[in-house]
């Protein structure tokens, strides 16, 4: 059984105000029973890890940075963000607030 591995795009992403570019985690291929299960039926992932971090909203004047920064491993909503494929990958582009928790 061969395993491919994710790397990071190669593509520069710089994402404004509070919004955070994230390269979702693959889910886990281990099937019980012997089950195919195609991929527009798999549930979307829902964690993943942070690659940019725009410089965070303005409010009352003054910037307010997101609690995230890159390399942090995060949970977030399901249905949250924005797609974007560079090339074969990935990515999700999400507001700070929509982000649940971090991981580790």
């Amino acid at each position: 059984m061969t395993t491919a591995t994710k790397s990071k795009p190669k593509t520069k992403i710089h994402p404004l105000e509070d919004r955070v570019v994230i390269f979702p985690d693959d889910e886990a291929d281990t099937m019980r029973g012997g089950l195919y299960i195609p991929d527009t039926a798999k549930e979307k992932p829902t964690q993943g890890k942070v690659l940019a971090v725009g410089p965070g909203r303005i409010e009352k004047g003054q910037r307010v940075k997101p609690d995230v920064e890159p390399g942090d491993k995060v949970i977030y909503g399901k249905y949250s963000g924005t797609p974007y494929e560079v090339g074969d990958d990935e990515l999700i582009i999400i507001k700070a607030s929509d982000i649940l928790a971090k991981i580790g």
